[in-house]
This record gives C-alpha cells, sequence and structure tokens, in this order.
C-alpha cells in the first residue's frame, strides 16, 4: 500500500495548484458568468515545510458546502480547523508541514459580490469583498443565506446529480446541524425574503417570483423531504399577510401537513386579493387532482393557461390533467403549445487542471491495525472495479434522451406518461389525428406547384391570342351572353376555403360592371375573341389565391377569461379543440361544395368544366385530404418522438432478451452477457420509462459485478417509496460504508437521510428503529445510521413519536 503523504489533509479532498494562486484567478475571472446561486464554496490553503528536499511552499484548494459563512469569524474557526488534519505519518513525530494561511471564497447571490475571507497563521483575519458594493453588516447576511441556500439545493451527492457531473474535490457539512442554527437560518432568510426572486428559480419557471425562487424552493425543499412541512406553513404564513401570492406555497405546505382546511381558507383568502396568479391556480389544481376531481381541475389549468400562457408550468400541468383524464389528442395539442426555453446550467467556475489530486479514501480496519502507516489512502471507490466492468456499448452511451435538460426532460417524462398509458402503437394513431403528417404536407406541396404550372399555361396561351389577335384584319361583333359569361364564372369564383361561398366584394362588383359596360360598347373582332381569356386569366388568379391561403395552423386567436361573452374570442378550451375538428361539419361542408361544384380543396373544377375554350388544359383530378383541423407538431416534439422510439426499442430489445434467458433449459453460464456499467444504463432506461421491476433488478445486477454508488441509491429510493423497510435499511447500511471510506459524513440534506426520514414518517420511528437492529449490523455501521435517527428526534421530524 502507498505510504501516507504528510503534505495532505486527514480525509480531505485536495486539488493542488500548478502555479501559486490559479484558483483565485480562475474564480475571479469566473466572477461574470454567475447568474444563480453560484458555485460551491472555495477554500485555498498554503503549506509550508522549511525542512523539506523538494518544494518548501505548496498550495491546494477544494470545494466545501455547509460551512457557517454568516461571520468572518465563522469562516476563521473552519479555516483554522484544517490545521489539525495534518497528521503526521509517524504518531511520534510532529508533521513538518504547517498551514501558513488560507482563502475562503463564498459568493453572495443577492449583492452579486464575491465575500473573501484571508486568515494568516499566526496572524490575524481579513475580509473583502471583490466588488466593492453595498454595507457589510447585510452583506454578511445576504452572504450567510446564499451559502446555506447552495446546500439546501446542491445535489451533487444523488445519483444523476450536477447534471450527471459531479464536481470533484467537494466536502459537505451539515449546514444547519443544530435547532439554534435553524432558527437563525429562517430569521435571516425572512429578512432577505423579498429580495428572494434576484436569485432566479428553476429551469421550467421563466420568471421568477416570491412564490417561485431558489429561496422559496430551498425552504420548501428542505422542510419537505425532512418530513416537517408543519415548519414551512409556519415560516410562509407570517409572509401571507404581505403579499396574497405567497399563499402558493403557503396553501401546499398546509395540505402535505394534513391540514386541507387551512389550505383551502388560505386559497379562498389569496385567490379573492389576486385572482390572475398562475402560483394559486395551480396550487388549486394539485388539490383538485389529489381529490381525483379531474373536470373542475382541467377547468382551473385552462385559467391558469390564460394567466400566463408564457410559462412552461401552466401548458405542462393541463397536459397532466388531460392525461389524468384520458383526452390523449387534447394532452399532445397542450403539449406541443408549451413554450420551451434554453436551459440554464448551474452556476460553476473553470479550473485549471491541478498538478495531482488527492481523494482520500479510509482504509479498513485490518490493514489499518496491521500498519498505521496506511491510514490516508488517496483515490476513489470506483478505482477498486474491474476496468472491463466499465465498459459500455457505444450505443448505449449515445442514448439522446441522457443529453435532455431543463423544459424539455419535462416534456419528455409527459410523452413518456402518455404512452405508458396507451402504448407506442396507439400513441402513434393519436399523433396523427391532432398534427400534419409528412404525407400530407408532401400532396399539399405538389398541388401548389400543380397550380403555380397551370396559371403559366394560361399566362402563355393569352400571350399568343393576344399576338393572334392584333395581327388579325377581321373584327366581329360581340353578343351579351359572351360578354356575361366571364363576369357569372367571376363572381362564382368567390369561393373560401371552406367551401362556402362568399359574397362579392365592391370593389369586384364595380370592376366586373365597367367591364361588362365596356365589353357592350366595344364591337371589334380582337375584342370578342380576347374578352374568354381575360375572365378564365381572372379565375384562375382567383383559385390560385384561395387554394394558398390555406394555413396549416389556426389563425391565433383571443383567448376568453372567465365571464366574458364567447363572441370576443375562442375559450381555451375551444381553441384546443379547433384543432381536432368536427368530423360531422367536415362532412357537411363537403356535401354543400358538391351541390355548388366545389371540391375538397376549394376550386372551382365543376364551373370551369362548363366554360369552353380554343385550348382546354388537361382537368386536375382533385385528391381529398385535408389538414385544416391539424396542426403542425413543433420541431422539438418531434424530436422528442424519435428519442422514445430509441428508448422503446432499446428496452423491448433487453426485455426480450432477458425472457429468453429465464426460459427453461437455458445455460446458466450464458445468462446476461453484459458489463455493469451497461446494467446501469439499462436500469435508467427502464425506471425513465416507468417499469420499476425491471429497473431495480437491473441495478441489483450491476451492484453484483462492480461498486456503484448511483445503482444503491436507486435501489435505496425505490424500496422506500415502496415502504419496504427492510430491504431499504440493508440498503443505507451498503451505501453508508461507502460513503465513510471516501469520509462523506453529511447527514441531512442528503439521499440517506431522505430516505430514513420517509420511512419513518411512513412506518413510526420505533419500527423503523426495531427492524434496523434485527438487521445485526457491524457496531460500526450502525452507529453512522444512529445519526440520522437522532437527527429525527433532535428535529421532531413525522413520525419521531410513534
Amino acid at each position: 500500500m502507498p505510504v501516507a503523504d504528510a503534505s495532505t489533509l486527514k480525509g480531505i479532498p485536495e486539488m493542488f495548484e500548478t502555479e501559486a494562486g490559479e484558483s483565485l484567478i480562475a474564480r475571479t475571472e469566473s466572477l461574470a458568468t454567475f447568474r444563480e446561486l453560484g458555485p460551491p464554496d472555495l477554500c485555498r490553503i498554503d503549506k509550508f515545510n522549511p525542512k523539506s528536499n523538494g518544494p518548501k511552499e505548496i498550495n491546494s484548494y477544494h470545494f466545501v458546502l455547509g460551512v457557517d459563512s454568516s461571520s468572518s469569524a465563522s469562516v476563521a474557526a473552519y479555516l483554522n480547523s484544517l490545521s489539525y488534519a495534518l497528521v503526521s505519518p509517524n504518531p511520534k513525530t510532529p508533521n513538518p508541514w504547517k498551514i501558513r494561511s488560507g482563502t475562503y471564497c463564498c459568493f453572495n447571490a443577492f449583492s452579486r459580490v464575491d465575500v473573501r475571507v484571508e486568515v494568516r497563521i499566526p496572524g490575524g483575519v481579513e475580509s473583502y469583498i471583490v466588488d466593492l458594493r453595498g454595507d457589510k453588516l447585510a452583506v454578511w447576511q445576504e452572504t450567510y443565506v446564499s451559502a446555506v441556500l447552495r446546500s439546501l439545493l446542491d445535489d451533487n451527492d444523488e445519483p444523476d446529480g450536477n447534471d450527471g457531473n459531479p464536481i470533484l474535490g467537494l466536502r459537505k457539512l451539515d449546514p444547519l446541524d443544530t435547532v439554534g442554527a435553524e432558527r437563525r437560518f429562517l430569521e435571516a432568510a425572512a429578512a432577505e425574503f423579498w429580495k428572494g426572486w434576484q436569485l432566479g428559480t428553476n429551469p421550467e419557471v421563466q420568471i421568477a417570483t416570491y412564490f417561485s425562487n431558489h429561496l422559496t424552493n430551498g425552504i420548501m425543499k428542505y422542510f419537505k423531504e425532512g418530513g416537517r412541512l408543519d415548519q414551512a406553513a409556519n415560516f410562509f404564513d407570517s409572509l401571507f399577510a404581505k403579499d396574497a401570492e405567497v399563499g402558493a406555497v403557503l396553501a401546499p405546505s398546509y395540505f402535505g401537513n394534513n391540514d386541507e382546511i387551512k389550505g383551502v381558507l388560505v386559497l379562498h383568502e389569496a385567490l379573492k386579493k389576486n385572482s390572475a396568479s398562475y402560483g394559486l391556480l395551480l396550487a388549486q389544481v394539485d388539490f383538485l387532482k389529489s381529490k381525483k376531481n379531474l373536470d373542475l381541475a382541467a377547468k382551473i389549468a385552462k385559467l391558469g393557461v390564460v394567466a400566463a400562457p408564457s410559462e412552461y408550468v401552466t401548458w405542462a400541468k393541463l397536459t397532466e390533467v388531460y392525461i389524468q383524464l384520458g383526452d390523449f389528442e387534447s394532452a399532445l395539442l397542450a403539449l406541443n403549445s408549451c413554450p420551451m426555453f434554453s436551459y440554464c446550467e448551474r452556476d460553476s467556475q473553470r479550473m485549471p487542471v491541478p498538478a495531482r489530486i488527492h481523494l482520500p479514501l479510509r482504509p479498513d480496519q485490518k490493514d489499518d491495525q496491521s500498519n498505521n502507516n496506511n491510514s490516508n489512502h488517496s483515490g476513489s471507490i470506483e478505482d477498486e472495479n474491474d476496468p472491463r466492468e466499465n465498459q459500455i456499448h457505444p450505443e448505449l452511451a449515445r442514448l439522446p434522451a441522457l443529453s435532455l435538460r431543463g423544459t424539455f426532460l419535462l416534456a419528455y417524462k409527459l410523452l413518456i406518461q402518455i404512452v405508458s398509458k396507451v402504448g407506442w402503437d396507439e400513441l402513434l394513431k393519436f399523433r396523427s389525428k391532432v398534427f400534419v403528417m409528412e404525407e400530407e404536407y408532401r400532396i399539399h406541396r405538389a398541388l401548389v406547384e400543380e397550380s403555380q404550372k397551370e396559371a403559366q399555361i394560361v399566362k402563355d396561351d393569352e400571350e399568343r391570342e393576344s399576338a393572334d389577335a392584333r395581327g388579325s384584319d377581321k373584327e366581329l361583333p360581340a353578343t351579351k351572353n359572351d360578354t356575361q359569361e366571364p363576369v357569372q364564372r367571376l363572381v362564382k369564383a368567390q369561393v373560401a376555403v371552406n367551401g362556402v361561398v362568399e359574397p362579392e366584394d365592391a370593389d369586384l362588383e364595380e370592376e366586373n360592371s365597367s367591364t361588362l359596360e365596356q365589353e357592350n360598347s366595344n364591337t371589334n373582332e380582337g375584342e370578342k375573341a380576347g374578352s374568354p381569356r381575360k375572365g378564365e386569366s381572372r379565375l384562375e388568379e382567383l383559385e390560385r389565391e384561395n387554394f394558398e391561403s390555406i394555413r396549416l395552423t389556426p389563425e391565433p386567436e383571443v383567448l376568453l377569461t372567465p365571464g366574458e361573452d364567447g363572441k370576443r374570442g375562442l375559450s381555451i378550451d375551444e381553441m384546443l379543440r379547433r384543432a381536432s375538428g368536427d368530423a360531422k361539419a367536415s362532412g357537411e361542408d363537403e356535401d354543400r361544395n358538391a351541390e355548388a361544384g366545389i371540391d375538397s380543396m376549394g376550386s372551382v373544377e365543376g364551373h370551369r368544366e362548363l366554360t369552353s375554350t380554343p385550348n382546354p388544359r388537361p382537368k386536375r383530378t382533385p385528391i381529398n385530404f385535408t389538414f385544416r383541423n391539424k396542426r403542425l407538431c413543433e420541431k422539438w416534439l418531434d424530436n422528442l418522438f424519435m428519442v422514445l422510439y430509441n428508448d422503446l426499442r432499446l428496452y423491448t430489445a433487453l426485455k426480450q432478451e432477458m425472457v429468453q434467458h429465464n426460459l427453461p433449459g437455458s445455460k446458466p453460464q450464458a445468462l446476461y452477457r453484459k458489463t455493469g456499467a451497461e446494467w446501469e444504463v439499462y436500469g435508467d432506461l427502464a425506471e425513465r420509462l416507468h417499469h420499476p421491476e425491471e429497473a431495480k433488478i437491473a441495478y441489483k445486477l450491476c451492484i453484483e459485478q462492480k461498486f456503484s454508488i448511483k445503482a444503491w441509491l436507486k435501489v435505496l429510493a425505490m424500496e422506500a417509496d415502496e415502504g419496504n423497510t427492510r430491504e431499504a435499511l440493508i440498503a443505507v447500511n451498503k451505501v453508508i460504508v461507502l460513503l465513510d471510506k471516501s469520509y462523506i459524513d453529511n447527514t441531512y440534506p442528503s439521499p440517506l437521510g431522505r430516505a430514513i426520514f420517509q420511512l419513518i414518517g411512513r412506518h413510526g420511528y420505533q419500527k423503523v428503529h426495531n427492524v434496523l437492529i434485527a438487521l445485526n449490523i457491524p457496531p460500526r455501521n450502525f452507529k453512522l445510521i444512529m445519526k440520522f435517527f437522532e437527527y429525527a428526534t433532535l428535529f421532531k421530524v413525522a413520525g419521531h413519536d410513534l
């Protein structure tokens, strides 16, 4: 085993700088790119060893979350505690390396400045702001709230945390480890609440509000996953009196705490003050969905779309209601109307390539007893895997669904909900009913081109006949019938696209009248020969204009607000129904068109046949198709159909393989020829397509072949959701051993804490505790798990007294 390095910190990850100060320079250059809460805090330290044979000074840094940054003294205390992590390899001699100075950087998301504390050992403490703005005391309070929110909303320890790119060298501590610390944070958060919209919000929300921003979302996440929504209700209740929109988070807090009467009263009072708040309407929709009152929920969801038509969440909520109602055509139309936003990645800083990386691993107890010098290993748990188990098929690595983010990922989940209820074949049928398909659009373009060619033929004929008329010396008198015939055909050519004959406009009547008088007054033969051609040219021009006026999408309509007269516009329901149309009305239109001699495309083939011309053109064969009642599918939604097809294709192949191998007589040694990494991808695929049992099997097969924190966390979440206490605690035992080996010991927020608190809230503290004792796990593991039970008792998590 490698000999411990005296220059590294025990149990703390480190990345060593190639050039002194490059980490601070890189952070300063990245400040302008921070748009929301900012990246994790940066801690940089300088170490000095005058007796070193190599470099006498080295610089290292690591990222950290959960440090108390309410004042420069608390930050200095953390920097000072790092000096105790410099442990000598030989217990009998002191460590020659000493920490000479340290710099702690914490981004203030309210004032958009980077607060830095520099500690010199021995020496003093200096705090400064990179961008000098604001009051010192206010800046520290804002900095403290920003740091806690970053820790609460960080998902680096989740299975797919940080968009699948976990931060290297991140240390997480408990941001609120005592009741007093929690109370102090809530007081500071209440003081900064009305500036919370400045922090930004979730990617699916376009504009941050009082009820949707990182401050509100962080507090709701902290109390909801901890099973303490009663505390969230107490926090928001004092703020509700100042702004009714706070009821959009206060009411769900009451509902989650099984206090529905108070929640309904809050919504009632808030909607009286602000009936156009989409947050309040969506909270009402969620409550109605929980009560299975889907018809009323659909009406409220439509009002939410009217209140905020440019927000994704309102259209997505309407789509969810339609899916539960079984109206999948309307669900697809609502999904197609969702506004999509570019994904805003989490704030991060680009760091230079470190000279070397130290990731500490706790040695096994046997090895630690045999050789104390090997007590500070470096590496990762994944390094212990067989390299062959990390290999993955290129097709699995390039699945397009893995790159979906933000609103596109949420829309894909809605599409999966539809296919999980009706199947792929039925989904394609619904798609062809509401969207214009490629073959229909191709026919439309072909007819447009044909009409243009016919118009060009008419033009050439007119030019040729005009030339012949000018060269002729004979003049024949024109009759009254000959001059009136083209005028009558012009009148009949005023046909709308939907097959209803419209009244002529005044300009055309005036033009026809003047033409008639002129034709009656002229008696030369050339004018007699040219009149039918001019009338037919006008007919073809009108036909072409009518044909090209067909729109593939409905005209934009004005939405109705509740209580308005229907003559002012279309309601949201009528707007969605307009695309699907009414078959009976279409049939009646076609009957009227047949009686008037008009085909399904609004042309006047019947009238053209009545006109005799010297050089008749071949008759165009009408093609009976229409997409007046359909819409064009958005490009992003069309791409999601292809993404879903790829996922279903691979899942079907995997399912067939599993069935074949499970058949009687199959060879056990030939079972599942896949690597651990491939089973992990298949588990994600099955979970994404709402097949939890297959996903659980795939994750367990992955665990059998390799170390995978992600697979264990996925299994743990599934068992906790199903309420399987014993299986969930077994997974907790496995995960906590792996985390302890990497010196990861934070309690909450964490996936382990969320799962254990979920079990306690469902079965009660005593039952879960008794099951843990019955597992007879090693004492060290039992002690590590008991931290979560002590936290549940201290903070009074739901079910702690059962």
